[in-house]
């Protein structure tokens, strides 16, 4: 040990040759001290575990053993942490140190009793277990059945994608959703359509057409304002009226999301729309939800609706049939009738002469578009990932058309594969 003015020094150097004589040395010195913590890091470079864990359980400084501990422990090293910790009644590291020592019926019952604060981790070590026995435990406690008390339907879900049943989860991501976007909780339930259909992606599971759809709405929901924002009055009232035809599906906000879509469709000269959705605003039950503001606005439209005819909506190219035209709004191609993919920067079907991908989420988007949306947002509005423009890369149009080709064959691809299990 060099001399006491530079103790720092020492340990530097032990820590740097990962002596263990070097170590134990250390460790007694700091013993001396008193520093407790620091020769409980030394006993265990100088692989001393027993005489680490010891001073670390008489001075209850059991964190600084698991510290130094790292994910390097032996079974028996985390173990005697885990009876520690049982001894004391901390469930929460018991359930952990149970956990790391793979004696899942025991972690489990310890993240149990600990309620909801700790089924993220009981839902873990059902996923690693894969017992039919500990799901079983694990579904009793989140349906109520054990406590009285149902948990939030969530934790079904993340228990589903734990065990690899992704069927079920995109099932009960869809409840799920479902029951958020009816609360008008429509980023909440965006949100978990999006991680769902990513999940079974990467999983090469066909993503059921129910949440693609649904995921699609509320995508066209969420683009309202950044569309606005930019000036793009056009593209926010198309989408708007593709919500408003889908309206049954955000009852929180029928009577905002329409007078939107009057206001968006009268300033874009969509006069056939504004005069359509405003009429539907005039009756009884929605008229009187009617901000003031608003309302002679929604009355003028109705009663002097002047041309009730919409701006003619170009037609551009089905990336799957360069021949085939259909409006930009709409996502089937009229010749193969393939789903077409839709950008996520403005809602309309991807052109492969302006496409690129997310390079976070790698959801298809207009080049142009999407290079303006990140100038202004800085996030993509699928993922809410942080983007750099100098990231995103126009693809040519022939790897454009091979993108979206290939999409379409793996889709099929996963339906056969799906038939051939049954």
């Amino acid at each position: 040990l060099p001399p006491r003015e530079k103790p720092q020094r020492a340990l530097a150097l032990v820590r740097e040759s990962r002596s263990s004589q070097g170590g134990l040395l250390v460790a007694k010195h700091c013993m001396s001290t008193g520093d407790t913590r620091t020769a409980i890091e030394f006993y265990l470079l100088a692989k001393r575990s027993e005489e680490a864990f010891d001073v670390a359980a008489k001075n209850e400084q059991m964190d600084a053993f698991t510290a130094a501990l790292g994910a390097g422990g032996t079974p028996e090293e985390y173990k005697k942490v885990a009876q520690y910790y049982e001894d004391r009644h901390d469930h929460l590291k018991a359930g952990e140190f149970w956990l790391l020592y793979r004696d899942f019926g025991k972690a489990l019952r310890f993240f149990l009793q600990c309620g909801e604060r700790a089924v993220n981790q009981a839902i873990d070590v059902v996923g690693r277990a894969r017992s039919d026995m500990l799901t079983h435990q694990l579904i009793d406690f989140l349906m109520g059945e054990t406590d009285g008390v149902p948990k939030e339907p969530v934790y079904i879900f993340r228990l589903y994608m734990a065990l690899g049943n992704y069927t079920q989860a995109a099932k009960t991501a869809i409840i799920i959703a479902r029951q958020e976007q009816e609360l008008g909780n429509y980023r909440v339930a965006h949100q978990m359509l999006f991680e769902t259909h990513k999940e079974l992606s990467s999983q090469r599971i066909r993503v059921p057409q129910e949440l693609a759809h649904n995921l699609m709405l509320l995508h066209s929901y969420m683009l309202v304002k950044p569309l606005i924002k930019l000036g793009d009055h056009m593209s926010a009232a198309r989408l708007l009226c593709r919500v408003a035809r889908n309206i049954s599906r955000f009852p929180a906000h029928i009577v905002p999301i329409l007078t939107s879509c009057v206001i968006e469709c009268h300033r874009a000269g969509l006069r056939g729309s504004a005069f359509e959705y405003a009429t539907t605003l005039m009756r009884p039950e929605y008229r009187e939800q009617l901000q003031d503001n608003f309302k002679r606005k929604i009355e003028g439209v109705v009663r002097k609706p002047g041309d009730k005819m919409d701006v003619e909506e170009p037609e551009t190219p089905s990336p799957f049939d360069p021949a085939a035209k259909l409006l930009e709004s709409e996502l089937e191609c009229p010749s193969t009738k393939n789903a077409i993919p839709y950008c996520i920067a403005t809602g309309r079907h991807v052109i492969v002469t302006d496409m690129c991908l997310c390079p976070s989420c790698g959801f298809p988007a207009s080049f142009a578009v999407f290079t303006q949306q990140i100038e202004s947002e800085r996030v993509c509005q699928m993922c809410t990932q942080e983007i750099h423009v100098k990231d995103i890369i126009k693809m040519d149009p022939e790897s454009a058309r091979e993108w979206c080709v290939k999409s379409v064959a793996e889709a099929a691809d996963k339906d056969k594969e799906a038939k051939e299990k049954k």
